[in-house]
Formats: structure tokens, sequence, C-alpha cells
């Protein structure tokens, strides 16, 4: 080994080692998490007069300047908070435009058609699905723990305390991403805000169907009264035995989705095969105008067909 190489490798290795050494333990992760959220409720403007809910959607002054005139700016960081991501709304829209780029520039290279660099702008798109597929399990994770939370709820109700130290119970002590959003609920009626606000921004984060049920229990039991530990008893009960029965759902639509799947992958695994054993073969395909048209047909018909076997898997409990 080269003197060169050997200085670049312990430089690295001893870089390493003082980044883990420093690096903050996991309580303080957690404090300076639950700081930086608190800071993100409510801050002071310029006076000091008033206390104002802001969210800024860019690091950046100028950029966040110009996102907030856009209507669907609020929408995309209600996505990304949905998500659990720490992605502003400037991180994510200027990522997935050099990414277009990069992508476009690299297929231009590779082929050189001016539709198929318009084909790599889609690889912009890359960022938002891995934030829905985040979102998605991040919601699916949530449902899971919500009826051992609303059953902690219905204990810590029954032996006395209020609806609030119930949900701080909750945060405490169940795992992510729950304790994270009741944790938000709490902090949020701790600093004045309306248990009636609460619920809703925590149905706005987490817009799913059992979130909805508690909050409008919670709400209803408020306003009219009633024994809120034996409805969220029942609650959790209605929310297993749904669990159960998407469970067994899943199971008796595996072949729809492995099949979908499949025809989804076969054909970019056969065409990477074949321009790996002979390059020549299919380079009629995106030299001529005729193989082109047939690629865009196929894409069209492959999307059809995968929202055909979506349509037909997904079924609503």
């Amino acid at each position: 080994m080269s003197p060169v190489l050997l200085f670049i490798v312990l430089l690295v290795v001893s870089f390493g080692v003082l980044l883990w050494m420093l690096a903050p333990s996991k309580r303080e992760t957690e404090i300076q998490r639950q700081l930086r959220d608190i800071g993100n409720l409510y801050t002071v403007d310029a006076s000091g007069a008033n206390i104002l809910k802001q969210q800024s959607l860019s690091a950046i002054p100028w950029v966040n300047r110009i996102l907030v005139k856009f209507p669907g700016a609020i929408g995309l960081q209600l996505f990304i908070t949905q998500a659990g991501s720490r992605w502003s709304v400037g991180t994510l829209i200027i990522g997935s435009l050099v990414l277009a780029c990069f992508a476009a520039w690299g297929a231009t290279l590779a082929v050189p058609t001016a539709w198929l660099a318009l084909l790599g702008l889609a690889a912009g798109g890359i960022p938002y699905l891995y934030l829905y597929l985040k979102r998605q399990g991040r919601f699916k994770k949530f449902d899971a723990q919500l009826p051992e939370a609303i059953d902690l709820m219905a204990r810590a109700l029954r032996a006395g305390h209020a609806i609030i130290s119930a949900v701080e119970i909750v945060s405490a002590e169940t795992s992510e991403p729950l304790a994270a959003e009741f944790r938000a609920v709490f902090d949020e009626q701790n600093l004045g805000l309306a248990i009636r606000e609460a619920l809703l921004n925590l149905v706005s984060r987490v817009p799913t169907d059992g979130v909805r049920f508690l909050a409008t229990a919670i709400l209803l039991q408020k306003e009219t009264g009633g024994n809120l530990a034996e409805i969220m008893d029942k609650a959790a009960s209605v929310m297993r035995e749904r669990m159960r029965l998407k469970g067994q759902l899943r199971v008796y639509t595996a072949q729809g989705r492995l099949t979908g799947w499949f025809l989804c992958c076969l054909p970019f695994f056969v065409f990477g095969l074949i321009s790996v054993v002979n390059p020549d073969y299919e380079r009629l395909l995106w030299t001529s105008a005729i193989g082109v048209r047939l690629i865009y047909g196929a894409l069209a018909l492959m999307l059809l067909g995968v929202y055909t076997i979506r349509r037909i898997i997904n079924i609503k409990v």
C-alpha cells in the first residue's frame, strides 16, 4: 500500500471515530427534537408583541418568500410532515429539479434522443415517490399501534386521569411514530391551544380512519358527555377486527399483487438483459420513429394494466 493511500485511509478512519465519539446520545437527540418541535409551533414576531404560529418552507429566506406565495406549497409541506420527514419544501423542490436535470443529461449522453431526455425528467418524481411510500408505511405502523394506545388511554381514564394526561401517558409509553404525534398534541394543548384544535391538527397530520374516529369520540364526549373509557374500548376492538380482516384480504390478494409486480418488472429486466448480451439488437427501438411509438404505447398499456390490477386488489374495509 502506498504512503498516500495509507494516509487517506487513516485520515478517514480517524474522522469516523471522532464523529462517532462526538455524536449526541439518544436522549440528547430526543431532547433536541422536542425543543425543535416546540420551537416550530410558536415563534415571536419582530416587535415581540404577538405570538404567531409560523412554518418555514425553506431555510433560504428568498426561497421561502417565493414559496409562501404558491398555494400548493402548504399542502406539500403537510405531505412532508405526514411522511415524518425533516425535509423542507424548498429542499424537496430543488432536489427534484437537480435530480431531473442530471437524469435527463445522463439519458441524453447514453442515447441522443430528445424524447428519452424528457423521460429522464421523470426522475424528478423519485423524491415524491419516496415520501409517498414512507408516508404510507408510517400510516400503517401508526394504525398498528393505535389500538394499544387507545387501551392505554382507557385505563388512564378509569384511573382518574384527564384526557390530556392520558395523551401524555401515551406519548411517554409508546414507540414512534405514535409517540411523536401524541406528544405534539400534548405540547400544543400545553402551550395554550384548545384540545379541539390540537386533535384536528393530529387528524391533518395522520388522516387515517382510526385517528378520525378517536378525535370524533373525544370531541363528542366533551360536548355531550358519556363514558369515554367504554367508547375507547369498543373503538380498539373494532380497529383490531379491521386489522385482522385487512390481513386476511392481503393474503387473498397476494397472487394479484405478485402478478402485478412480475408483469411490471419483467419487461425492464428482459430489456436490460438483452442490452447486455447484444446491445445492437434493441437499438432499432429508439432509433426509428415507429420504435419510439411502440415504446410509448407499451408504457401506456403497462400503466393501464397496473391501474387495473390495483383497482381489483384494492378492497376497502
